[in-house]
This record gives structure tokens, sequence and C-alpha cells, in this order.
């Protein structure tokens, strides 16, 4: 059974050396899990009993098309108006706890490996049960409709009820949990698992328009971000802009495991005379 790391929080005593492995770039940006302290955590209107690291915003000129929040909520809180913004569509990944997750009036139980993704405009609203907190990462974005094409229902399961995807001539040892099919186009973003065994690895340098969340849910490896080979390990956030080369060796013990967001199946926006309005 898959293992996910949760921060906790709290604060490094004051004998710790305050040196790690944070980084930010043009190109990338590393958040160790040991920068999840208490000192950075944020608070939600219309939300009680909760706090969350906002991990990934939009930002000119860097990664521009997604929000990255891991939430904890206490028993007994939550929310029954969790985003004002109904054009915002959300994928909720579930690491620890148990909460009730009702949309349009029909309610969800979710436990640690629970995926659900919400399309924008339906209402919902989440409390957490049980006799520990709910953590979960949240993620959001503006769903960009496209012509001729119905906007995607809701979804909701659990990883562990879903196949690991193996890439062809990797004797298993890199794969995708994908919670939707690649070629669904009433999707606009993907958020899936990725999964190496001991020894699998990212055989070329990936370098492609997508943006990129990995949150490491277990294990640890080496991650090739442009031109730099940084060792990451559970509970550590990587974000990547468009075109930022990657690869990845996972050197063991154990599996390597991250949750991943992807922007695809759009046309690029276009900006300049004509964009918004036809040429005079």
């Amino acid at each position: 059974m898959s293992q996910y790391y949760a921060p906790k929080g709290g604060l490094p005593p004051q004998t710790a050396l305050m040196t790690g492995r944070a980084a930010f770039t043009t190109a990338y940006a590393v958040i160790p899990r040991g920068c999840f302290s208490d000192i950075v955590v944020s608070h939600l209107p219309g939300w009680t009993g909760t706090r969350l690291w906002l991990i990934a915003r939009p930002m000119s000129g860097f990664a521009e098309t997604f929000s990255q929040y891991v939430m904890e909520v206490q028993p007994g809180h939550g929310s029954d108006t969790p985003d004002p913004d109904t054009g915002v569509e959300h994928w909720l990944f579930f690491t620890e706890g148990l909460a009730t997750l009702t949309i349009d009036g029909t309610g969800y139980d979710l436990d640690a490996g629970g995926y659900a993704y919400i399309p924008a405009g339906p209402r919902w609203t989440l409390l957490a049960e049980g006799s520990a907190p709910a953590r979960f990462h949240w993620l959001r974005k503006l769903y960009e409709p496209a012509l001729g094409i119905a906007k995607p229902a809701p979804i909701i399961t659990n990883e562990r009820d879903m196949p690991i995807r193996w890439m062809p001539d990797t004797a298993e040892r890199w794969g995708t949990t994908r919670f939707v099919e690649p070629d669904d186009l009433r999707h606009d973003a993907h958020v899936n698992i990725v999964t190496f065994e001991p020894g699998g690895l990212i055989p070329f340098e990936e370098t492609h328009v997508m943006e990129h969340g990995l949150y490491v849910l277990e294990g640890k490896a080496v991650y090739k971000l442009n031109q730099d080979w940084v060792e990451v390990e559970a509970g550590d956030f990587m974000w990547l802009r468009a075109y930022c080369p990657q690869a990845c060796y996972a050197a063991g013990p154990g599996r390597f495991r991250y949750l991943l967001y992807k922007d695809v199946n759009r046309h690029a926006t276009l900006r300049g005379p004509g964009a918004f309005r036809p040429t005079l």
C-alpha cells in the first residue's frame, strides 16, 4: 500500500542549520519539505478550522495556469463556500484523514488516495470527518471551454482502484496513474500520479510547453531541472515553467512517486492586435 507524505508544520529548532535545498530560478523552483513551517501557512475566507500552504500561483513570466494548495482541515470543519469563482475547476487528492465532499447535493467519502475532479460551475462543499485532520492537495485552474466540446463531469475515485499504465519498454519501472484519458478533449489539464520503481528513469530531457507542479508523495530520487541535478524526497515540491528541461533517476531503495499537474489540449493563447476583437 502506498504511503503519502503530508506536512505537519511546526518550526525547526534554533540549533538547526538554515541551509537547505530551496531554489528559485528563471526555469524552476524547489520547495523542500522543511519549508512547510508554521510561519508560512495561510487561511481562506469561507473555511473554518483550516490552514494551508500555498505552494504555486500564477506568476507572469513563470508558470501561469494554476494554483496549488496543501490543505489541513480539522475534524468537523471545512467549507460550504470553498471557492466563489464559478469559472474555476478543481482537483483534490487526499493524503490523510477522511472528508465528505458534496457536489450539487450528492455526497462522496474521500480518504487517503482519494481523487476528485470538480468541473467549473457546480456547487460543492467539504467537511472533514473522523478524529484526525483531513490533509489533501487542492489544485485550481480557470477552465478553458472549447467550441463544440461539452464540459467534463465530476470524477470521484481512489488511486488504489486505478491501474498504473507502464511506459513501453521500461520493464514496468516508469508508469502513470491516469484519471482521465489523454485524448478526452473535455479536459484542459491533467492531474496524474507518476510512479518509478527503483532503477526507473526518464531516459531523455523532456522539454515541452506544458507547465508542471510536482509534489513528491513517496520516496526519493534525483531530478534534472534545466541544467541542475537536484535531490528530492517525499514532501518536496517542484514547480516548472514551460520548456524547462527535465529528467529523473530513481535509485531507490523504494518507489518514487509524485502528483503531477500539466496543462493540455487547448490552443495557445495569443496576444496582440486582433487577439480580442476583429482587426479593422
